[in-house]
């Protein structure tokens, strides 16, 4: 059974930093990819961040790039999501996903299989 646990969300003023730590249960972590996915109130649930199995790539939503960085610990079986200079538009509760049995990050919902229970980021203006 395969479980994900996101941690390390919380209330930050605009310009913060906040990481979010996801940790993972099961086998074949480090053969599956990894999302960091969020949801607004009354908006669809979108990826932010993604990683592959290896490590050795990543994507980034346009509205994140350069300010949110994705890693992961295959040692550890923990994927991280390090943000920095918040915006309030990026409060939303974030989930970390599991793609099982694929190391190519996908960026839909529908590809993944295993989803923590999310975390609250309010970044107040």
């Amino acid at each position: 059974q395969v479980q994900l646990v996101e941690s390390g969300g919380g209330l930050v003023q605009a310009g913060g930093s906040l990481r979010l730590s996801c940790a993972a249960s099961g086998r074949t972590f480090r053969s599956s990819a990894m999302g960091w996915f969020r949801q607004a109130p009354g908006k669809e649930r979108a990826i932010v961040a993604g990683i592959s199995g290896s490590g050795g790539s990543t994507y980034y939503a346009d509205s994140v790039k350069g300010r949110f960085t994705i890693s992961r610990d295959n040692a550890k079986n923990t994927v991280y999501l390090q943000m920095n200079s918040l915006k309030p538009e990026d409060t939303a509760v974030y989930y970390c996903a599991r793609r099982t049995g694929y190391g190519v990050i996908g960026t839909m919902t529908y590809e993944y299989d295993y989803w923590g229970q999310g975390t609250q980021v309010t970044v107040s203006s």
